[in-house]
């Protein structure tokens, strides 16, 4: 089983149409980033397991800070060495099983502020929340409930170039068991036990001018 995407190489920068915010300037700006063109980016996959009636997507940063204190702070920076965690970009389910490829754009095509809709997907498919729901929380601007797929946004002041990391798992169900409004964490707990197998492909991202 494995999964390709022609819009970033494996382990190279995931190109600025694909993330939410894009560099602005240099690292004297007085504005850093500003937003991106946020598509969802193209993917492929091939070898499915006999027996793979649905699959499940995710994509998640794993090197989200776990302090906000040093988080895009003028002349302060987020030191490497700060233990890290996830943070979901993507939850998607109910895909066919033969559906063999998304194509650019097909689930995000742009940064929709103050939430985007769902769970209810494109092609018969549920979209979960994604941590820009916590994230955007109290900002009056872009506050409320995303689904769905939300690009690369790391701090601009990160000493770490993060990685995200789009993972498809085959399902032997053809509807993954959560209902309602769910997010990562339950979908990992409820296909456990009906996984077939799975594939993943990385990229990173960083908007630090430092570090490339």
């Amino acid at each position: 089983m494995k999964i390709t995407s022609e819009s970033f190489k494996p382990g190279a920068q995931i190109p600025e149409p694909f993330a939410l915010c894009r560099r602005v300037g240099d690292e004297h700006a007085k504005s850093h980033v500003a937003m991106a063109e946020n598509q969802s980016p193209q993917l492929s996959w091939s070898g499915l397991p006999a027996g793979t009636r649905s699959l499940v997507l995710i994509c998640h940063d794993s090197d989200a800070p776990t302090r906000p204190d040093d988080v895009n702070k003028e002349g302060r920076s987020v030191p490497a060495s700060l233990p890290r965690a996830d943070f979901t970009h993507w939850v998607l389910v109910d895909l066919a099983a033969d559906t063999g490829s998304l194509a650019a754009g097909a689930f995000s095509s742009a940064v929709t502020p103050r939430g985007k809709p769902g769970p209810e997907g494109p092609r018969g498919t549920r979209q979960g929340l994604n941590s820009y729901t916590q994230w955007f929380e109290g900002d009056n601007d872009m506050s409320g409930r995303y689904f769905g797929y939300d690009g690369p946004c790391p701090p601009w002041n990160d000493e770490l170039v993060h990685h995200y990391h789009f993972t498809l798992y085959a399902l032997d169900v053809a509807r993954c068991p959560v209902d309602g409004v769910f997010t990562r964490e339950q979908v990992l707990e409820a296909i456990k036990g009906h996984v077939l197998g799975q594939a993943s492909t990385t990229g990173t991202y960083t908007l630090n001018p430092k570090l490339g």
